[in-house]
C-alpha cells in the first residue's frame, strides 16, 4: 500500500495506517527502530508536517517510544504479552535498566522499555488510561501521591505484610519510609535516595582561609569573599521554571533552614514572615551580586557546570549529581571529595537549623499489573541491599536502607550525605504537586528578579497554592497587600 493524495483520508493518517501495518506484519518488531522523519519524507514523498504528525500520534497512543538524538522505536509493551512476562517502565537516564536485567531472577520473563525522563510521567499516566499499565515501573516519588490517590498503585502491605513490617520499617531510612506512604499506606520502596545541599570547592575556600558556611549569615561573608577573588559566580543557584524540578527541589531545602513548610498540618504555611525573610535574603544576594539575576533562566544543571569549570565556588544542588560533577572535574568518583565538599543548606536566623530536602526514586506495582506477585518478588529483589550498595558506588547516590550502606567501602560524600538523609525533610505529599512546584518555582523567579517584593511573592504563591490544594491559609501568614 502506498500514500494516495488523491483519496479523501489525510495524508497522515495514510502514513500512521501504513507504519501499523508494517509493525502488524513484523517488518518492525518490539524494540526496533522506526525510519527517521526525513527517511519517511523521501519514501513516501510527504512534507514534515505529515510526518511529523503521524508519529506523534503514533507516540501519544504508545506505540512508538522517541528518544531525542537516537530516534523512534516500536514500543515492546505495545505487542501482546507472551506468558507471564513482567512489563517494566523505567527513566532512560540512570541505572535502572541495567540494574533490572542484572537482579531479576533468571527464571523471570521480563521487558523493560526505558523512557526519557521528561516523558515518563505522561507515558505512565497514558498507559493506566488505555488499561495497558506496566507491572512495575520506576518513578520519581512526587508522582507517587497522585498515583496512590488516583488508584494506579498497588498497596504493597496486600501483598506482603510481612515484609513491610519486618525490613521496610526496620532497615529504610526514616524520611524514606515517610516519602513512600499516602494515607497510612505503603505505595513504593525506594531505589536510591538524594539530598539538597551545597556545593563548594575545597581549593577555593582554603586558598582564601575560609570555613565551609554554617548561617546565611556566613554565606554571605563567603559570597563576598569569592567575589572579591575574582570568581564570577560565587553563588550558583537554579532561580526559576527552566530549572524544573531543581528549582524546588533547593528552594525547599532553603525555606527549611529557616523552619518553614509549603503545607502544614491541615492548611498551607508557605506565605509566613519566615518565607519572606528566605525570599528577603536571596534577594539581596542577587543585588549583592552574588547571585546573577540570570539565575532565573538557569536549566537545573547549569550550577554544577559553573562550578566544575571553577567559576562558582559554591553551588545549590543536590548529592545526586557527584557522578556528573566528578566527569566534569575530570576525576575518578572516589577522589571527587579531595576537590569539592557538600553540606547542608546553612541555618537561618530565626532559629533555624541546617536543613536539606530528600529526593527519591522508587518502584511502585501498577493495580493494572498482570503479574503482581512476580512483579513484587522482583521489586523484593531490586530492593534487597547488594543491589542497592551497588547502585550507590556505581553513581554516588545514596542507598535508601541501612544494610545496603555498610556494604559500602569508606566513602567521605556519602557518609556526609547519609548524615544529611537522617534529618532531611520531604517534598509535599500531595496529589497535585506538580501544580504546587509549578507556584514555588514562579514565587522565587518573581523575587528574585523584583517583580514582586518578597511578601508580595510570598502571599501571591500561598493563596494560589491553597486554590489548588483546597486546604485554607495558615492565620499566621503576612499581609502583603501594602508592600512594594
Amino acid at each position: 500500500m502506498s500514500i494516495d493524495p488523491e483519496q479523501p483520508i489525510p495524508l497522515y493518517f495514510q502514513l500512521k495506517t501504513l507504519l501499523l501495518q508494517a509493525m502488524i506484519r513484523g517488518d518492525y518488531g518490539p524494540g526496533d527502530r522506526l525510519p527517521t522523519e526525513h527517511e519517511l519524507c523521501e519514501r513516501y514523498g510527504l512534507s514534515r508536517t505529515p510526518v511529523g504528525r503521524a508519529l506523534s500520534e503514533l507516540a501519544e497512543e504508545g506505540v512508538i517510544l522517541r528518544h531525542r538524538r537516537r530516534g523512534t522505536f516500536v514500543n515492546p509493551h505495545w505487542a501482546p504479552r507472551r506468558g507471564t512476562e513482567l512489563r517494566i517502565v523505567v527513566p532512560a537516564e540512570g541505572p535502572w535498566e541495567g540494574l533490572i536485567h542484572k537482579t531479576a531472577p533468571d527464571d523471570l520473563a521480563i521487558s523493560v522499555v526505558a523512557v526519557p525522563r521528561s516523558d515518563l510521567y505522561h507515558t505512565l499516566t497514558h498507559a493506566v488510561a488505555e488499561g495497558q499499565a506496566p507491572d512495575l515501573a520506576v518513578l520519581d516519588s512526587v508522582w507517587m501521591p497522585e498515583f496512590a490517590a488516583s488508584g494506579f498503585l498497588h498497596p504493597l502491605e496486600d501483598l506482603d505484610e510481612t515484609w513491610i513490617r519486618a525490613e521496610f520499617e526496620t532497615d529504610f531510612l526514616p524520611p524514606l519510609i515517610t516519602a513512600n506512604r499516602y494515607q497510612g499506606g505503603t505505595y513504593a520502596v525506594s531505589l536510591s535516595a538524594d539530598v539538597a545541599g551545597l556545593w563548594y570547592r575545597r581549593n577555593e575556600l582554603q586558598r582564601l582561609d575560609l570555613e565551609p558556611p554554617e548561617t546565611w549569615a556566613d554565606l554571605s561573608a563567603v559570597g563576598h569573599a569569592l567575589l572579591g577573588d575574582g570568581i564570577t559566580h560565587p553563588l550558583a543557584l537554579p532561580g526559576g521554571s527552566k530549572g524544573a524540578e531543581t528549582t524546588t527541589y533547593c528552594l525547599l531545602a532553603f525555606l527549611a533552614s529557616n523552619g518553614v513548610e509549603v503545607l502544614g498540618p491541615g492548611a498551607v504555611t508557605l506565605g509566613q514572615p519566615r518565607t519572606v525573610q528566605a525570599l528577603t535574603f536571596l534577594r539581596q544576594l542577587v543585588e549583592e551580586e552574588l547571585l546573577p539575576a540570570e539565575a532565573v533562566g538557569y536549566e537545573w544543571n547549569r550550577p554544577i557546570r559553573l562550578l566544575a569549570r571553577g567559576q562558582a565556588g559554591i553551588s545549590f544542588g543536590g548529592s545526586y549529581e557527584a557522578r556528573a560533577l566528578a566527569e566534569k572535574m575530570d576525576v575518578e568518583l572516589g577522589e571527587l571529595a579531595d576537590h569539592v565538599g557538600f553540606i547542608p543548606i546553612p541555618r537561618g536566623p530565626e532559629g533555624g537549623a541546617p536543613a536539606s530536602l530528600a529526593g527519591t526514586m522508587v518502584c511502585g506495582i501498577f493495580r493494572q499489573a498482570a503479574h503482581p506477585l512476580l512483579a513484587w518478588r522482583l521489586l523484593r529483589h531490586l530492593t534487597a541491599p547488594e543491589p542497592l550498595a551497588a547502585i550507590g558506588t556505581a553513581t554516588g547516590r545514596i542507598p535508601p536502607r541501612r544494610s545496603a550502606i555498610e556494604l559500602i567501602d569508606d566513602d567521605p560524600l556519602l557518609d556526609t550525605a547519609v548524615g544529611v538523609l537522617e534529618k532531611a525533610v520531604i517534598r509535599p505529599r500531595t496529589p497535585v504537586y506538580p501544580r504546587v512546584t509549578a507556584q514555588l518555582q514562579s514565587m522565587l523567579e518573581a523575587s528574585l528578579l523584583g517583580q514582586l517584593s518578597p511578601a508580595q511573592a510570598a502571599s501571591r504563591a500561598a493563596e494560589l497554592i491553597s486554590a489548588i490544594t483546597g486546604l485554607p491559609l495558615s492565620d499566621t501568614l503576612v499581609d502583603a497587600s501594602h508592600s512594594g
